[in-house]
């Protein structure tokens, strides 16, 4: 089966971190556990030769195939792709943008389920994520340890009696890992205590990113929770650190929901209701609209100011509006203007009121 009829397959269904149903799905997107690798027999990424990329990338794909049970994990050649498929599995959070932007032999490794993707020289060897629905890191991290084993079983990491795991990032020296939270924060936007919480984060080596990860926007409300070092710390200490912070940051804007409730519910409800308005009625829209106004409707349905939309249908809408997805939807690439009409008409298939009937009541 070739590589874009899979991806066109990943298109059409919803990855388990998607789901909305883990602990906390409420506020809490998903939980990512990543894992920076390197190899011993081979300088890192960007020292090494167009040949020595080639040979990483073979050498991984190999021992990855000979692992019992990954006899469906789809190995993609993402040096291989067009812009729109890596755009794509961007979108999709399964690589990332560097990644995407980066040069000579590269693939990514994907679980039909989507629980975890090994991208092949990215910034190291090897970048191992695993992501779960909801608040999960416990979960997370068993899925990922066993993962890191059984590459490990095959492959010779560099590593450092003294430094631990080696990076090509000073920052990840050590255990190489990285613990992130996807949280929907849209009360704390509304109240403006966000600024006040990302400045309470920074103080404990905590990091604030966007949607997707380092250097991206803050978009519909979603901000990554990460750990910023790695170095003098095992990988248990860091998944509590994360662990223990991420309730402060539930609590905080569980409370700013609640005060908007109790302070000013019919200024919410409008504010939800014409956010589910527009989406279920505009003739043409953009994905940053779309982001914006997603964000209001999946708070107005947790808290009950929607009931004839679900929260797995809104994550999925998340992801399904943005640019690539739309055009692998399709089946064709598509124009900015044809792509913000695309997008309207599929927002109003999936929530259901072309005529803009059924909308909450004030």
């Amino acid at each position: 089966m070739t590589v874009p009829y899979k991806l066109e397959e990943l298109a059409a269904k919803c990855g388990q971190w998607l789901k909305g149903t883990g602990p906390e799905s409420d506020i809490v997107i998903s939980s990512r556990i990543r894992l920076a690798r390197n190899l011993a027999e081979y300088p890192f990424v960007r020292r090494a030769s167009q040949d020595e990329r080639l040979s990483i990338a073979k050498l991984v794909r190999t021992r990855i195939e000979s692992i019992q049970g990954w006899e469906n994990v789809l190995y993609i050649l993402v040096n291989e792709l067009n812009d729109l498929d890596c755009q794509f599995l961007v979108e999709r959070q399964l690589m990332s943008r560097e990644m995407a932007e980066g040069e000579g032999d590269r693939a990514v490794a994907i679980d039909p389920e989507e629980q975890f993707s090994i991208m092949v020289n990215e910034e190291d060897h090897l970048r191992i994520q695993v992501m779960f629905s909801g608040l999960d890191l416990e979960a997370a991290w068993e899925k990922i340890d066993k993962i890191d084993d059984a590459l490990e079983r095959k492959l010779n990491y560099a590593f450092h009696d003294s430094f631990g795991y080696l990076t090509a990032c000073p920052t990840n020296v050590g255990t190489g890992l990285r613990v992130s939270v996807m949280l929907h924060l849209p009360a704390l936007v509304i109240t403006r205590e966000i600024e006040k919480v990302f400045r309470s984060l920074q103080k404990i080596n905590v990091a604030v990113r966007g949607l997707y990860g380092e250097g991206s926007q803050f978009m519909g409300d979603f901000y990554q929770v990460s750990n910023q070092i790695t170095l003098g710390r095992t990988e248990k200490e860091l998944v509590q650190t994360v662990k223990e912070v991420v309730p402060q940051i539930i609590e905080y804007e569980r409370r700013a929901r609640e005060f908007l409730v109790n302070e000013s519910e019919q200024d919410l409800h409008d504010e939800v209701s014409r956010a589910y308005g527009i989406l279920c009625t505009a003739k043409k829209i953009s994905s940053e609209e779309t982001l914006h106004y997603l964000s209001k409707v999946r708070m107005g349905i947790n808290l009950g100011l929607i009931r004839s939309v679900d929260i797995q249908t809104v994550n999925k809408l998340f992801v399904h509006t943005q640019p690539a997805h739309l055009q692998k939807i399709r089946g064709h690439q598509l124009s900015v203007t044809d792509r913000n009409i695309e997008r309207a008409n599929y927002l109003q298939r999936h929530l259901g009121h072309k005529d803009g009937s059924d909308l909450p009541e004030m």
